[in-house]
């Protein structure tokens, strides 16, 4: 079952399911997870927005009339429900237009003399009073325009006599500043303006009441009283001791606070919330880890399902392939696998049939090969045995003439042999070559030289033709010359009395191409590609009139092969035949 291709296949698939699952579990939970820190985050600061809108209101006025408005714009701005009401929990406003119970806890309380670090990062720790909660330190119209025109008159005086560049600022008191680089600014006396950095009237009046107050805060707790300076700095009258070093900012803060009391808004409460959803929060309650188990088991459960189904249509042609090659095994070559589609599996059993068939024409040239094996090795053999019985029958005289016939016999019966041999090596891939430089004319006139006697008996004329510009060629000529013999040899046995052979050879092209042509009978055009099959000759009675095994071109076609070259033949009939061997100049060596 392990080795099974459906339960390896859907082995893959449940485990790329859960996988799958697994991933898109991790990554809802991690999504959702940010979504909601940014979801926090984006309240946070739609928090403090309000709450700094709200403390701003509440800095510059001495009541929450008409504070409606700003919770109303608040509203729509943010998306939330916002209340504010005094300390009893009584309305001022809310935004809801039909109003519902508030939260247990208010978000956070509007006070401008005690800012929430919380909600307002940048509020000084030591009396957390916010900054535009200056109560009598404003400024009236005409001082704030004598201090503008002042600020005006140096900055440009900075910018055209020094070329710094200095801008125009005003605090929440309304007193103008001039900001410049820090380094730069105090070097600037020609431009100073004691006026414009001295205390104005309204300032010097509200100066000296926050001391009065600081100082009854100290006397009231056995502490010498201070001078205090327009920016809020102190100074000691008489001893400096380590108790009006802890007392001094706290009675400042309380004396601030006591001065500022009546030009601020009473602290209120302030409850933000988000307005109903329709939609059901996600978490992870035993419905709803149930409801994922549930849509887990659907999902391997459809997995399994259909990866069986496509398993085992996918594996059903495998099976019929699979019987089709155990029916080959056992002897039937005539067995077809059915081609159903265009698929991978399609074309393996398209290569199945091409297999079977392949190995359905060798068993048939298997087995006409052992015939004509059978054959050719049956006729010398069955004649040097008739001669042999009909001398020991003294029948025929145990002469020369008989010695010779049966040594012919013998020769050809050898020959036969040494055709199978070679052709056993070049199917086995053991036919090597051994290359040197071979020239080409010299190779032409020895094997003409060599056939001269049987061309001679056969009344056939010889002759050899090589162009100027054949070179010698990587060849193995003692193979090259096998080849060329066994072509020379079947042309003078298919050449009529009188007529003529002629080898030639030309280079073009970096290929040498040796042409044996005869004017012999020729083949017929049906004939003609079946010239290089085993055993195959132009006499269908297989009488041994011809000569030959059989043999010759097929081991001729090997050779010329080994050397990366090719061989074609072209013949007419009645007219004679032409073979032609094209062989690289300089072959690649094995």
């Amino acid at each position: 079952m392990r080795r099974s291709l459906v339960v390896r296949l859907l082995a893959a698939s449940v485990l790329i399911s859960v996988c799958s699952i697994a991933a898109t579990a991790w990554l809802a939970v991690r999504t959702t997870a940010r979504a909601i820190r940014q979801e926090q985050g984006q309240a946070f600061a739609d928090d403090t927005r309000v709450y700094d809108a709200l403390l701003a209101r509440a800095s510059t006025h001495p009541d929450w009339s008409g504070v409606q408005e700003v919770v109303d714009r608040l509203a729509r701005e943010t998306g939330h429900r916002i209340t504010l009401t005094g300390q009893d929990r009584r309305p001022i406003a809310d935004s809801a237009t039909h109003p519902g119970p508030l939260p247990a806890r208010a978000s956070v309380t509007v006070d401008p003399l005690a800012v929430d670090p919380a909600f307002a990062p940048g509020t000084s720790d030591t009396d957390r009073i916010d900054r535009r909660a200056v109560g009598p330190f404003r400024l009236p119209a005409s001082e704030r325009a004598a201090l503008l025109r002042l600020a005006t008159d140096r900055a440009e005086c900075l910018r055209d006599s020094l070329g710094i560049e200095a801008t125009v600022t005003t605090t929440p008191s309304g007193r103008p500043d001039v900001t410049a680089p820090p380094a730069i600014l105090p070097a600037a006396t020609s431009c100073a303006s004691p006026a414009l950095t001295g205390p104005t009237p309204t300032e010097s009046r509200a100066v000296g009441q926050l001391e009065s107050l600081l100082n009854d805060c100290l006397l009231r707790r056995g502490t010498e009283p201070v001078v205090l300076a327009p920016d809020l700095t102190w100074k000691m009258t008489g001893a400096r001791t380590t108790k009006a070093l802890y007392l001094v900012p706290q009675c400042l803060g309380n004396a601030r606070r006591e001065q500022l009391g009546p030009y601020v808004a009473a602290p209120a409460l302030l409850f933000i919330s988000s307005p109903p959803r329709a939609d059901s929060v996600f978490d992870l309650s035993a419905p709803n880890r149930l409801r994922i188990t549930g849509v887990m088991a659907s999902v391997l459960l459809l997995t399994v399902v259909a990866t069986v189904a496509l398993g085992r249509r996918l594996v059903r042609p495998l099976w019929k392939l699979t019987a089709a090659a155990r029916r080959i095994r056992d002897g039937d070559t005539t067995v077809r696998a059915q081609v159903t589609g265009a698929d991978e599996i399609a074309q393996l059993a398209e290569a199945f049939n091409d297999m079977s068939a392949h190995r359905a024409h060798l068993d048939g040239l298997r087995r006409s090969m052992v015939g004509d094996v059978a054959h050719e090795l049956r006729t010398p053999l069955s004649n040097i045995r008739a001669w042999l019985e009909a001398a020991e029958d003294g029948l025929v005289p145990a002469d020369k003439a008989l010695i010779s016939s049966l040594l012919e016999e013998a020769l050809l019966l050898q020959h036969v042999v040494e055709d199978l041999r070679d052709l056993a090596a070049a199917d086995a891939g053991e036919l090597h070559l051994s290359k040197t430089r071979t020239d080409i004319g010299e190779l032409l006139a020895q094997t003409v030289t060599s056939h001269a006697p049987q061309a001679e008996a056969a009344g056939v004329t010889l002759a050899t033709a090589t162009a100027r510009n054949v070179r010698p060629i990587d060849a193995d000529s003692l193979r090259l010359r096998q080849a060329l013999s066994n072509l020379l040899g079947n042309a003078i046995r298919h050449t009529p009395t009188g007529g003529e052979i002629t080898l030639e050879a030309t280079r073009a092209q970096d290929v040498t191409r040796i042409r044996v042509t005869d004017t012999g009978s020729g083949i017929s055009p049906t004939d003609l590609p079946r010239v290089f099959d085993r055993f195959w000759r132009a006499e269908r009675s297989r009488n041994r009139q011809g000569g030959g095994s059989g043999l010759g071109l097929p081991i001729t076609r090997h050779i010329i092969e080994l050397h990366d070259g090719t061989i074609t033949a072209e013949s007419t009939l009645g007219k004679g035949t032409t073979f032609t061997l094209t062989i690289p100049d300089e072959a690649p060596r094995p």
